[in-house]
């Protein structure tokens, strides 16, 4: 339950029960005062009032007895996305490779040990999941993860390791540290990485690593279909190639631009 008292550590309870609002709301697509002092086990008033401010400063808006996030967001979202200027270097590389490929395409920047999707490209016939722009991801369950857990320094990837949950996604998600690192050796190895059924069963991907200057990774893309279509040679050899083409040009827009 989130606190309106500071902590120990320095935080905000106030600052963390308003997002934690934020976040009920978006997780429920908009709810009431009731719903969320449910969820979130607090008092209707103090939930009253958070929304309040938040209503004040244009970050939520009512609509009858709901409330809903407001389009505050996107303008703070733009500014997280571009910070980095990955996004507009690798949009229309992406969305070229999904044309392509016909499936479903992402870029990957990571941020406090999780994968965060920063554009993503798809078509008419690509399978909907549950990913959308700033969708976050676990790195190990994840072909762009992968991709871009296996070419940082090593210090930088054991630092992570360290912090990384392997928790299961599905039965075939690595969950043991040592495998892990043996499938991090081989990424390095090939410069691609596969996600076969290790986030969603029925669902595979390739990814490789977006690399700048001095070979450093700076993020990651791929590209995801499901197991009917992302067979043979195509997942194997051509799906790779592809990915790693589209990831080599991003890196070079991103050195130059």
């Amino acid at each position: 339950m989130p606190d309106d008292r500071g902590t120990e550590s320095g935080t905000v309870g106030a600052t963390e029960t308003s997002f934690a609002i934020i976040e009920q709301l978006r997780d429920a697509d908009g709810a009431s005062v009731t719903e969320v002092a449910e969820a979130l086990d607090l008092s209707k008033s103090t939930v009253h009032n958070h929304l309040r401010t938040l209503i004040d400063l244009g970050y939520v808006v009512r609509e009858d007895s709901t409330y809903f996030l407001g389009l505050e967001f996107l303008d703070l979202g733009n500014a997280a996305r571009e910070r980095q200027g990955l996004y507009e270097v690798s949009k229309q590389e992406v969305d070229d490779l999904v044309s392509t490929v016909n499936e479903h395409g992402y870029v990957m920047s990571e941020e406090r040990g999780r994968g965060v999707y920063i554009y993503q490209s798809k078509t008419e016939r690509a399978v909907q999941t549950d990913s959308h722009i700033g969708t976050t991801v676990d790195l190990h369950a994840t072909a762009v993860g992968k991709a871009y857990l296996a070419h940082l320094d090593r210090d930088r990837r054991e630092a992570l390791l360290d912090r990384l949950e392997l928790s299961p996604r599905t039965e075939s998600t690595f969950t043991d540290v040592d495998r892990f690192r043996d499938e991090l050796a081989t990424v390095r190895e090939q410069g691609f990485a596969f996600n076969d059924e290790e986030r969603f069963v029925g669902m595979r991907a390739v990814g490789a690593p977006i690399l700048g200057p001095d070979d450093e990774v700076l993020a990651a893309i791929s590209v995801a279909g499901p197991t009917t279509r992302m067979t043979g040679d195509r997942y194997r050899s051509e799906l790779p190639e592809m990915v790693q083409r589209s990831a080599r040009i991003i890196g070079i827009r991103a050195t130059y631009s």
